[in-house]
Parts: C-alpha cells; sequence; structure tokens
C-alpha cells in the first residue's frame, strides 16, 4: 500500500467516526419528538422521508445521520 493509499484510508475513517447512521422504527409522533431533540441539540445532519413498515403495522422507519462530537 503506497503513501498515498494510506492517507486516503485513514482519511475516509476519521470521517466516518463523526457520524452515525441509525434507523429508527417507531410511531410517527414518537420518531418527530426524537428527530426534535436531536436537531435541537445540534447533532442532526440528514433525516430520511418516512417509510411505511408494511402491513398491518402502524410504525414508520426513518433514516438518520447524527454528528458522534
Amino acid at each position: 500500500m503506497t503513501t498515498r493509499e494510506r492517507t486516503y484510508t485513514r482519511a475516509n475513517q476519521q470521517r466516518a467516526a463523526q457520524y452515525a447512521e441509525i434507523w429508527i422504527i417507531a410511531q410517527p409522533a414518537e420518531i418527530a419528538a426524537m428527530v426534535q431533540v436531536a436537531s435541537a441539540s445540534g447533532r442532526l445532519v440528514y433525516v430520511g422521508p418516512p417509510q411505511l413498515m408494511g402491513g398491518e403495522d402502524t410504525r414508520h422507519r426513518r433514516y438518520l445521520r447524527l454528528r458522534t462530537t
């Protein structure tokens, strides 16, 4: 592995360590509360669109990307 490749790999790992990516599965009101808290704390980076779980399940699923530091 060249020095350039090692530097690139190290930089990518540091960028990845800055964020936590999670899927939230809950009722829409519960998800809204979680998103509001994450936004107020300044950690929220991205919120995906809500997706129905399907079938008779009334819960939704959302993707969140949060800052870890």
